[in-house]
């Protein structure tokens, strides 16, 4: 026995209900500009955190890694680096917590700065000499659905617009003598969920 289905009669679509060229035009533009921030952010991100094999992989997410040196044309995974600043890079996994980002005290002539990174590219906040100052300090940075209050110990919360943010260290280098104070420095920069910042439990971990 042979059942055919049956399917409803579907009225066609009439052309008066169709977007014209310009709208099509006009929601391809949006649609393009709200995605390619997250895709190449999401490609850098595959680079330097998930993907082992990439040839550019840093550390897994909520670990830090410092580059002790300047940037080449061998490094490919961002535009353009600074060929001049020697990096430190920490991409963040705030589904469970916060991360907290604390820094040592900075000689008052070294500038630095550690830009806070939504996967929109936008910078959501500034850890650094011209934002916080060259004290030592502890900054949480936390996703956007955390609403909790700053604990003790922390300067400052920033909030990401997405649950993976990036935290690009610069460190001022003054010339190929000085690279050993830079690699002192960034050895002094530490990342850790806030429950290990606190010495508490961690929590169910988000899923892989």
């Amino acid at each position: 026995m042979v059942v055919f289905a049956s399917f409803a009669t579907v009225a066609p679509v009439q052309s008066a209900d169709l977007p014209s060229v310009d709208e099509i035009r006009a929601i391809a533009e949006e649609a393009t500009l709200y995605g390619l921030l997250l895709v190449m952010l999401y490609g850098i991100m595959n680079e330097y955190a998930i993907n082992k094999d990439s040839g550019e992989f840093k550390a897994p997410f909520n670990e830090i890694k410092n580059e002790p040196r300047v940037y080449t044309p061998a490094d490919t995974a961002i535009v353009t680096p600074n060929s001049d600043t020697p990096y430190s890079f920490a991409w963040m996994d705030l589904r469970a917590e916060p991360v907290v980002l604390c820094v040592p005290e900075m000689p008052k002539e070294r500038y630095y700065s550690v830009q806070l990174t939504s996967q929109y590219t936008f910078n959501f906040g500034y850890i650094g000499s011209r934002s916080t100052g060259n004290g030592s300090g502890c900054y949480a940075i936390a996703g956007p659905g955390w609403n909790g209050s700053a604990p003790e110990g922390i300067k400052e919360v920033f909030v990401s617009g997405t649950e993976f943010a990036l935290a690009l260290y610069r460190t001022q280098l003054f010339g190929p003598a000085d690279i050993d104070n830079v690699k002192a420095i960034q050895a002094k920069y530490s990342v850790q969920p806030l429950s290990a910042f606190l010495g508490q439990p961690a929590p169910a971990p988000p899923p892989a």
